[in-house]
C-alpha cells in the first residue's frame, strides 16, 4: 500500500495537489456550517432517571426552572409598595415572552423561599424553552432585555441553568479564539527553529489546515444526523494543529535526511513513505483507537469528542500520507529553501548525541537512573487517592460572570435553594392521601427544609398551608413534588440525599422519577462509571493488538501499556492537585472544585492516545534496528539517538497547542489544556527518555518474545516500519 502511495505521488503529484485544493475548498464550505448545527450541553445520560424526569416535567408541567431572576429593591425592601408594583409588572412582562414558561414570582405567590432573609431581594423563576442550544440563545436575548436596572428602581440579575449555559457558550468562543491566537503563531515560530527553513516549517501547517478543515466538515455532517456538542471544536483545533505538525514533522525530516544521504527526490519519497509513512499509519491507528473508546458513553458530550478525535486523527494521517509526498515531489531540493541563519546543514547521520548518551546511561544503570524517575511519577499520582468528581456548574465561570454571582447570592441569602431543588415526578394519577403521605415522609429526611406537592407544603413531617403554586404541581395524569433542602448543591450530603429520596417508599403502583441538579450529578457519575470499564478494556485490547502487529511481540504491548498508565497516573494526579486541591488558583484564576467527570475521562483517552503516538515513533526505529540484527541494547541506544529529538520536538509543539487553553477563563477548559499538555511532556521526556530504555534493558531478549503460534500470525499479518531491506537511515537532521 505504501509503495503505491509513493508511486502515486511521484507520477501524479500535481493532480493530487489540484484535487486537494478542491477538496479543501469543499471541506471549508461544509465546515463553515458546523457551528450552527452543534449543540450545547450533552453531559447527561438520556436513559438516566434524572433525564427521564426532566422529559416528563417538560411534557406535562412546562419544564423545570432553569432561569432565576434575582431582583433587588433600591429602598424599603421587596415588600414596599413601589417594589411590589414593579415586581408584579416584571412578572407580567416575562409571561408575555414566547420563549418563557412557568413564570413564578415572589410577589404573586408570597412564597417565603423566594424572599431573601434581609427582605432586600426576591426571586422570579421561569423555564426557558427549547433544547440546550435554543435555551442558551433564548436566555441571551432575555438577559439583554431584562438584566440591569428595571423600572421602579429594581435591579435584576440572571442565574440558573439557562443563564449559566449562555455565559459558558459565550466564554467558550472567547477562550477558543484566544487559544488559537496564541498557539498558531507560536507553533509557526517554533517550527522555524526546529526545521531552520521557511519552506519546511510551512509544510506541517498545511497538513494542520487540512486536518482542521476536514474535521469541521465531518462535525457539520454528523451535526445534521445526531447530537454533537459544540465543545468538540476545541479538540478539533488543538489536536488538528498538533497531530498535523507531528506527522508532517516526521515525514519532512525523513525526506530531508534521504536527500542529505544522496538519494534522488523520487527515491527519497519512496523511502520516506515506506518508513515514516508506515509509522504514521500505525500511530494514527493507536490514537484513533483510544479516542474511539469515547463512543461507548451515552453522553453526547463525550461521544462528540470521539467523533472529532477519530476524524481529526484520520484526516491528519490521510493528509500526510496522500498530500505530503506530492508536496515533497514538487518541492524536491527546494524543501530546504528559506534557510535561516542559525540552521546547520543536514547530515546523513543525524543521531542526537544527548538522547543517545542518555539512553546508554540508562541502559547501563537501569535501576539507578529509572527508579528515581518512577518514584517522582508515583508521588505525582498520589493525589488521585483523594480524587472526587462533579459536573460543570457556575463555578467553572469567572467570578465576574453574572450567573455565577446569582448562584452565590442564592446560597448565602436565601433559606433553601429553589433552583437546586430535587424534582420528583409520578407519571400517572395519584390519590390525595397516598400523595400526602409520601410527601410527609420525604419532609422527614435530614437536610430537607420543605416539600412542595399538589396537596400542600410539608416541613419536618407536618403539613403546612398549601402554597399559592400548589395547584400547578398536580395534573390529572401526573404529579410533581419539589424537595427543597438547605444543603450545598453538589456536595456529598446533597448527593446522599438523592439516594435517600429515591429509597422512600412511593405510593402503591407508582415508580417516581427523581431529577434536579444533584440527581443529574449522581446519575452522570453512575453512568460514566458503569461504561468506563468497557472503554478501558477496548482501549487496552485495541492497543495491544496494534502494537503486536507492529512489533511481533506480546511483551512490548504490555510494557507500553504499563508505562503509559504510570505517566497517565502522574498527569491526573498533578491535575487533581492543581484544580481540586486548590494550588495555583490565584495564578490561573479558577475556583477549586471536584474534578469534572466527563473532562477527566476525555483527558485520559486523549493523553493515552498521544502517549501511544510517541510509543510508535520510538518503537518503530528500535524495531527496525533490531530487525537488522542489532542486539536490544544497541537497538534501543541507537533508536533513541535517532528519534529522541524528533519526539521531544513533536511533543513540545503539540503541548503548545494544548497549553494555549490554559489561558481560558472556563476552568474545565484550563484543566483540559494543562492536563493534556503535561501528559505529552511527561510521556516524551520521563517515559521515553528514562523508563523505556530501563525497561528494555531489564527485559533483554524477552522484550521481543511471542509464542510460536503468534509469531506465525505476525509473519502473515503483521507490519513493521523497516525490514531486511531497510537501511539504517536516521530520522532527524541537525537543523531539525
Amino acid at each position: 500500500m505504501f509503495a503505491h502511495l509513493a508511486e502515486l505521488a511521484i507520477r501524479r503529484s500535481r493532480l493530487v495537489l489540484a484535487v486537494t485544493v478542491v477538496a479543501l475548498a469543499l471541506m471549508g464550505a461544509v465546515g463553515a456550517g458546523a457551528f450552527s448545527k452543534l449543540l450545547g450541553g450533552g453531559y447527561d445520560d438520556p436513559s438516566s432517571q434524572s433525564s427521564r424526569a426532566m422529559k416528563v416535567i417538560d411534557e406535562k408541567f412546562g419544564g423545570e426552572t432553569n432561569l432565576v431572576l434575582l431582583v433587588r429593591a433600591a429602598d424599603g425592601g421587596v415588600d414596599a409598595p413601589a417594589a411590589e408594583q414593579s415586581g408584579r409588572a416584571l412578572a407580567a412582562d416575562l409571561r408575555k415572552e414566547k420563549d418563557l414558561a412557568n413564570v413564578v414570582s415572589y410577589w404573586d405567590t408570597g412564597g417565603p423561599g423566594l424572599r431573601s432573609r434581609d427582605g432586600r431581594e426576591a426571586m422570579v423563576l421561569a423555564h426557558v424553552t427549547g433544547d440546550e442550544t435554543q435555551q442558551r440563545e433564548n436566555a441571551k436575548k432575555l438577559l439583554d432585555t431584562y438584566s440591569g436596572t428595571y423600572k421602579g428602581g429594581l435591579t435584576v440579575k440572571a442565574g440558573g441553568g439557562a443563564a449559566v449555559g449562555s455565559d459558558m457558550s459565550k466564554q467558550v468562543v472567547e477562550d477558543l479564539a484566544l487559544a488559537e491566537a496564541i498557539a498558531i503563531p507560536l507553533t509557526l515560530v517554533l517550527l522555524l527553529f526546529v526545521f531552520g527553513s521557511v519552506v519546511s516549517a510551512l509544510l506541517p501547517l498545511a497538513i494542520a489546515i487540512i486536518a482542521i478543515a476536514g474535521s469541521l466538515a465531518e462535525l457539520s455532517v454528523l451535526g445534521g444526523l445526531t447530537n454533537v456538542a459544540d465543545t468538540a471544536t476545541n479538540l478539533t483545533t488543538a489536536l488538528g494543529l498538533g497531530l498535523g505538525v507531528d506527522y508532517a514533522l516526521l515525514m519532512v525530516s525523513r525526506f530531508r535526511e534521504q536527500l542529505a544521504a544522496g538519494a534522488s527526490v523520487d527515491d527519497a519519497v519512496r523511502r520516506t513513505v515506506g518508513t515514516a509513512g508506515r509509522t504514521i499509519a500505525f500511530s494514527a491507528a493507536t490514537v484513533a483507537a483510544a479516542l474511539a473508546a469515547l463512543l461507548v458513553f451515552p453522553q453526547y458530550f463525550l461521544r462528540s469528542f470521539g467523533y472529532a478525535g477519530v476524524g481529526v486523527v484520520a484526516i491528519a494521517a490521510a493528509g500526510t500520507l496522500l498530500v505530503m509526498p506530492s508536496l515533497l515531489v514538487v518541492l524536491g531540493y527546494r524543501v530546504n529553501s528559506g534557510r535561516l541563519p542559525w540552521a546547520k546543514r543536514a547530515r546523513s547521520d543525524a543521531r542526537t548525541p544527548m538522547w543517545g548518551r542518555l539512553a546508554r546511561t540508562v541502559m547501563r544503570r537501569p535501576a539507578l537512573t529509572a527508579l528515581p524517575v518512577l518514584a517522582v511519577l508515583l508521588l505525582a499520582a498520589s493525589p488521585l487517592l483523594g480524587i472526587t468528581f462533579g459536573t460543570p456548574d457556575e463555578r467553572v465561570l469567572p467570578e465576574d460572570a453574572q450567573s455565577r454571582q446569582v448562584a452565590s447570592m442564592l446560597r448565602e441569602n436565601f433559606n433553601g435553594n429553589e433552583n437546586a431543588a430535587l424534582h420528583i415526578v409520578i407519571d400517572k394519577p395519584v390519590s390525595t392521601a397516598p400523595l400526602a403521605s409520601y410527601a410527609t415522609e420525604l419532609s422527614k429526611l435530614k437536610g430537607v427544609l420543605r416539600v412542595e406537592a399538589g396537596t400542600g407544603t410539608y416541613t419536618g413531617g407536618r403539613s403546612a398551608a398549601a402554597g399559592p403554586g400548589a395547584a400547578a404541581l398536580g395534573r390529572p395524569t401526573a404529579q410533581r413534588i419539589n424537595v427543597v433542602s438547605g444543603l450545598t448543591p453538589r456536595s456529598d450530603e446533597a448527593q446522599d440525599l438523592v439516594g435517600e429520596v429515591r429509597a422512600v417508599t412511593p405510593p402503591a403502583g407508582t415508580r417516581p422519577l427523581v431529577g434536579g441538579t444533584d440527581a443529574t450529578l449522581v446519575d452522570a457519575k453512575s453512568s460514566i462509571g458503569g461504561r468506563l470499564p468497557i472503554a478501558l478494556a477496548l482501549v487496552g485490547l485495541t492497543t495491544f493488538v496494534l502494537l503486536f502487529l507492529f512489533t511481533g511481540s506480546i511483551v512490548q504491548p504490555l510494557r507500553a501499556l504499563l508505562l503509559n498508565l504510570v505517566s497517565l497516573g502522574a498527569t491526573l494526579g498533578i491535575v487533581t492537585w492543581i484544580f481540586q486541591d486548590d494550588h495555583f488558583s490565584s495564578l490561573l484564576g479558577f475556583t477549586a472544585q471536584p474534578m469534572e467527570v466527563s473532562m477527566t475521562v476525555l483527558m485520559f483517552c486523549i493523553a493515552f492516545g498521544l502517549s501511544m503516538d510517541y510509543e510508535v515513533f520510538v518503537t518503530s526505529r528500535i524495531k527496525e534496528l533490531h530487525d537488522l540484527g542489532e542486539d536490544t541494547e544497541s537497538a534501543v541506544t541507537r533508536g533513541l539517538g535517532h528519534t529522541g529529538r524528533i519526539v521531544s520536538a513533536a511533543a513540545f509543539l503539540l503541548a503548545v497547542s494544548f497549553f494555549a487553553f490554559g489561558t481560558a477563563k472556563l476552568s474545565f477548559m484550563q484543566m483540559f489544556g494543562v492536563g493534556s499538555g503535561l501528559a505529552i511532556l511527561i510521556d516524551a521526556i520521563a517515559v521515553r527518555g528514562f523508563l523505556v530504555p530501563a525497561a528494555m534493558r531489564l527485559l533483554g531478549r524477552s522484550a521481543w518474545y511471542a509464542p510460536p503460534v503468534l509469531r506465525r500470525l505476525h509473519a502473515r499479518f503483521g507490519l513493521s516500519e523497516g525490514g531486511p531491506e531497510a537501511a539504517p537511515v536516521p530520522m532527524m537532521t541537525e537543523s531539525s
